[in-house]
């Protein structure tokens, strides 16, 4: 598919909505660890689709934290707490994939949802600037 560098911004946004859905689906079905990680991929598509905005190139998950962190988190441009939920959602979700004997629980992936939601709000805000 070949588009311009806006379809691919409105693209990212749509995911990251589509998988934020599904993370409420799944919490109502009580499945801690596939929340998590649509939790992460929610932010994750926002974050590399404000990169993207600003001609920020990026290959990997690990590249789209790492740029999160040098052009939004250091310079003030995005508040540390956000900064500490992404780099948090990114390791969960590198366990909840990866790791052996990995289980969530309801208290900790309750409270993420709504600091997601405005993790993914401020991105999102960054992005129309």
């Amino acid at each position: 598919m070949h588009g311009t560098k806006e379809d691919y911004i409105n693209y990212r946004i749509d995911k990251s909505n589509e998988s934020f859905e599904d993370a409420l689906l799944l919490t109502n079905n009580k499945r801690w660890n596939s929340c998590i990680n649509r939790l992460y991929y929610s932010s994750y598509y926002i974050a590399s689709a404000l990169l993207l905005q600003n001609n920020i190139k990026v290959e990997t998950h690990n590249g789209v934290k790492t740029q999160l962190f040098m052009n939004y988190i250091k310079p003030g441009k995005l508040g540390t707490k956000f900064g500490k939920l992404f780099s948090h959602l990114f390791d969960w979700r590198q366990e909840t994939d990866y790791a052996e004997f990995t289980d969530f629980d309801e208290e900790t992936v309750i409270p993420l949802i709504s600091e997601v939601k405005q993790l993914n709000s401020t991105l999102i805000n960054l992005i129309e600037e």
